[in-house]
């Protein structure tokens, strides 16, 4: 796991060379300071000789502002390391996630590789950042100051035969037991984020119904949910230091202990005690960052996994059998379709659906809400995949299509209609990025953009905000559509993208698309029996399955569904 995910710092590997490096010339000057100390309170101090106490000081100072000089290198090019790693694999999954069907996004949820592409990347680039250092200091400061240890004084040395293991279990023990609370402390991330998207989202909602406490209360709760795992986890962690500390002073003790009677018995100088302790707070301090990289390590296992969950997850929908065939006409046929979301799923959500819809119709479909009209027609530009059967575009299996093309050609506009941060002229050219001052005027004219646009402050170069918030639901869905119309498709979809729009505006919206777009076959899913009153053929879709497709005239004189629909609406006067 750690191989692929560090795979995505090959530019970065010099700086990882270099940062290695520094840090272990770094541990070799840092190393001689002891042996220098030594030297100077044996020789220099013992014989009251200033001249080599001077000397022997100079070299320590001189060994100290190289180590400093190294450490500052090593930590800059870790950074960078670090830094460029998380932005690589931030890069990476946010294009993975271009490649995603719905049903891929679906599976995850948005919170959740929301919270992969940020927290779970910061704890593994931190961990570069702050752990190449110790990561590389401690083995060396470990062995070389062993070596030292064992050269100044063998029997002393032995004390560490004990700590050793000691350490080593109490380490163990304490990671085997942090690691799954990580992963759930990263999961718990997870439902913070979606409570705090909904609530952001939905705000206008929220407060139109005096929902703030409920809000308070929901986010409460999963907050306190992370605030637990958090400590759980943590508090866990710390028992690290605290093993680590009761080796460390446990280990000075009996060095003392020892020592003192090695001193006392002429077998050991003070200098060599005094340099011997130097290397034994080295080499304890080397096992602190080494159980320290440990911790580090397991927590980053733990977003790693959940990182590679996204890079490993295939894509639904792939180009295996793309060829270079091109919409020409737009006719559209489902052939015994059908789909449900999951492959585990009892039920079908669309059941043996054929229809053919030629090039250039005006076809409305209508039916009752969660008949799956939407799911229908996301089938089209393979935004969901069919379970069986096949859907045909001029008479070519749609998986046969480049996907970027069909998607191209097929124009789609949302139930969800959705703008971004910009100018009206930013998002529309999402349709065309090359498109004219004309070319936009047209569009928005068919929209029936014209009657508002002039009233913005700034009329096409006015902002929009976030999500478009600077304009109302009925201008919202009028710019999707201008959108869309921009592409000139050959296939355009509205999917119950007027619901918003007064009768008039919308029939005046029709008649521009009739006039202006001949050729380009058009989709309208409604509600509203006089949004697809002219249509060529109108389909009644109930409960996943066709029910009937026929005109107007004909509906209105044979199917129920249809007659239902017509008097409800009339009696409520939608017609």
């Amino acid at each position: 796991m750690l191989r692929k995910l560090f795979s995505y710092m090959k530019q970065y590997k010099r700086d990882a060379l270099i940062a290695l490096i520094c840090v272990s010339v770094e541990c070799i000057f840092e190393l001689i300071v002891p042996l220098l100390m030594a030297d100077m309170v044996d020789v220099g101090v013992a014989n009251g000789d200033r001249a080599y106490i001077f000397e022997k000081g100079g070299w320590m100072v001189l060994c100290a502002l190289l180590a400093l000089v190294l450490g500052i290198g090593s930590a800059r090019f870790a950074a960078r390391c670090g830094q460029g790693l998380g932005a690589n694999l931030r890069e990476a999954q946010y294009r993975k996630l271009q490649s995603f069907s719905f049903s891929n996004i679906d599976r995850f949820r948005i919170p959740s590789l929301v919270t992969r592409l940020t927290s779970d990347v910061t704890v593994i680039q931190n961990s570069v950042s702050t752990g190449i250092r110790p990561l590389c200091r401690a083995p060396v400061m470990l062995v070389m100051a062993t070596g030292a240890a064992f050269f100044i004084n063998k029997e002393l040395a032995l004390v560490f035969l004990v700590a050793l293991p000691v350490l080593g279990f109490l380490l163990f023990e304490i990671v085997s037991h942090v690691r799954p609370l990580y992963a759930r402390m990263q999961g718990a991330i997870d439902p913070v984020n979606r409570i705090v998207q909904e609530n952001l989202t939905a705000i206008r909602v929220v407060k139109s119904y005096v929902r703030g406490d409920y809000e308070r209360q929901k986010f409460e709760q999963v907050n306190t949910n992370l605030q637990s795992e958090s400590e759980k986890a943590f508090g866990l962690a710390s028992m690290n230091m605290a093993a680590m500390q009761l080796v460390m002073y446990g280990t000075i003790l009996a060095i003392l202990w020892f020592g003192g009677g090695s001193i006392r018995t002429g077998r050991l100088q003070v200098g060599e005690l005094t340099g011997f302790l130097s290397y034994v707070l080295q080499i304890l301090n080397s096992l602190m960052m080494i159980s320290n990289v440990f911790m580090m390590l397991t927590r980053s296992m733990a977003s790693g996994r959940r990182i590679l969950e996204i890079m490993n997850e295939k894509p639904e929908i792939t180009e295996e059998k793309a060829r270079p065939v091109f919409v020409e006409h737009g006719a559209v046929r489902f052939d015994h379709v059908y789909f449900k979301y999951s492959k585990n799923a009892e039920e079908y959500v669309l059941s043996d659906v054929s229809l053919e819809i030629g090039a250039g119709q005006t076809v409305g479909i209508i039916g009752q809400t969660g008949a799956a009209k939407s799911t229908l027609v996301q089938l089209i530009p393979r935004l969901y995949e069919a379970t069986k059967g096949s859907v045909l575009v001029d008479g070519v299996p749609v998986q046969e299509y480049p996907l970027a093309h069909l998607r191209d050609a097929v124009a789609m506009v949302l139930q969800k209609n959705t703008l971004f941060s910009g100018t009206v002229r930013d998002n529309l050219r999402w349709g065309k990025e090359d498109a004219t001052d004309e070319e936009i005027g047209e569009a928005c004219r068919i929209a029936c953009v014209d009657e508002f646009i002039g009233r913005l402050e700034k009329g096409y170069d006015t902002d929009l905000g976030q999500g478009g918030v600077n304009v109302s639901g009925g201008q919202k869905q009028r710019l999707c559509i201008a959108r869309a119309i921009l592409k000139r498709p050959k296939v355009l979809i509205l999917d119950d993208s007027t619901s918003a729009v007064d009768t008039a505006t919308e029939r005046r919206i029709r008649e521009g698309l009739a006039r202006s777009l001949p050729d380009m076959t058009k989709i309208i899913i409604a509600q509203r029996i006089s949004s697809v009153l002219s249509a060529d053929q109108i389909v009644i879709l109930d409960d996943g399955k066709i029910n009937a497709v026929g005109t107007h005239e004909q509906l209105l004189a044979t199917n129920e569904i249809y007659q239902e629909i017509y008097r409800s609406q009339q009696e409520g006067g939608q017609l």
